[in-house]
């Protein structure tokens, strides 16, 4: 067989593997995600975690410049030579592929946390009800804690890097409940690319091959705790985007500090607010009352600073990365994000907020 066809033929084995792999996730759980990946992680941050910048972006920076200039010098051989050029694309993507399954992305296919934490699934309007209730009850409490009036916005009064390492107060209680939410080796770091970030309509993520953590410097300064503690989780190697939503609020509301308390309930409350608006408009609009003025005023913020970089470029991403996730293991894509409602439900029943 020649060389060139060795690469391609991997790609597509690995594609099949993955496929089986898929029915053994307690063999992903306790083979890579508490095994290998541990191990991988560890090195990752432990050698770029002290970095001042985000590596990861730099790295991302390189390739994108390398692919423009391949394409740029392989623009006229495309007709002649079209067989050799794909045949090297799929080598190349070979490559990235392994290596982001290996490095990080095998944890899609690790046991799910519904399962780990023995939480149920399913709930009901109720059930739902009688929970935002308790949220708003809980979010207000701590708004009136920090502004002493309910109808100012909360200022949230640290900056980014301050965030990052008072987030691990919050992952400290959390383990002490749960051990496998311990973090250690921290890697967090501001995006280079924060304004690309805003225009795709992202928070942050994952470098999945440096295992670095990014978050969106440019957002309002008060969703970066849940935010950040979001792309810890996925440091962790939970892939879910609605289970790194769950700990990244359990982690926000762990931390003894009231305005990383206020992050997570606030970002919950956002979230079934927004599941009753999309069950039943009149029962959304009587529980939007009882919530204080300041939280909307803080929910308006939010909502002014993404609806000014709203344009076809995060329709357009948000559309990849829902296929993207749809291709590993989350059949919900973008979706997945608003699921972690299921958790927190469930997660609460007959539990004090």
């Amino acid at each position: 067989m020649q060389r060139k066809y060795i690469l391609p033929l991997f790609l597509l084995f690995q594609i099949l593997l993955l496929k089986i792999i898929a029915f053994f996730p307690e063999f992903v759980e306790r083979f890579y995600s508490n095994g290998l990946y541990v191990f991988i992680s560890k090195i990752s941050r432990i050698t770029l975690g002290k970095l001042p910048f985000s590596m990861g972006d730099i790295i991302y920076g390189i390739v994108i410049l390398y692919l423009l200039k391949s394409i740029w010098k392989t623009r006229k051989t495309w007709k002649t030579a079209w067989k050799n050029n794909v045949l090297q694309i799929l080598s190349v993507l070979s490559i990235v592929y392994f290596l982001f399954h290996f490095l990080w992305a095998m944890n899609y296919y690790r046991q799910p946390l519904f399962e780990k934490m023995k939480i149920e699934r399913d709930y009901t309007d109720a059930d739902l009800l009688a929970f935002t209730k308790k949220l708003i009850a809980k979010t207000n409490e701590i708004q009136t804690q920090i502004t002493k009036n309910d109808s100012a916005k909360v200022v949230f009064p640290y900056s980014n890097e301050k965030v990052f390492e008072m987030n691990l107060n919050g992952y400290e209680k959390l383990s002490n409940q749960y051990p496998f939410f311990e973090y250690a080796n921290p890697s967090i770091k501001k995006s280079l690319f924060s304004l690309p970030l805003t225009y795709m309509g992202f928070g942050g993520y994952l470098n999945p091959f440096t295992n670095e953590a990014q978050v969106n410097y440019l957002m309002p300064m008060y969703n970066s705790p849940t935010t950040s503690c979001h792309e810890m989780a996925h440091q962790m190697g939970f892939a879910s985007e609605s289970e790194c939503n769950f700990i990244g609020f359990l982690a926000s509301i762990k931390n003894e500090n009231l305005y990383f308390q206020y992050s997570g309930y606030s970002f919950a409350l956002r979230y079934c607010l927004g599941n009753w608006h999309a069950r039943d408009e009149k029962v959304f609009d009587e529980l939007v009352k009882t919530v204080h003025p300041g939280i909307l005023k803080n929910y308006q913020e939010s909502e002014d600073f993404w609806r000014q970089y709203d344009t076809f470029i995060d329709k357009g991403f948000h559309l990849f990365y829902d296929n993207f996730l749809k291709m590993n293991q989350q059949k919900d894509g973008m979706e997945g994000y608003s699921k972690f409602v299921n958790l927190m439900v469930n997660y609460y029943k007959g539990k004090k907020l």
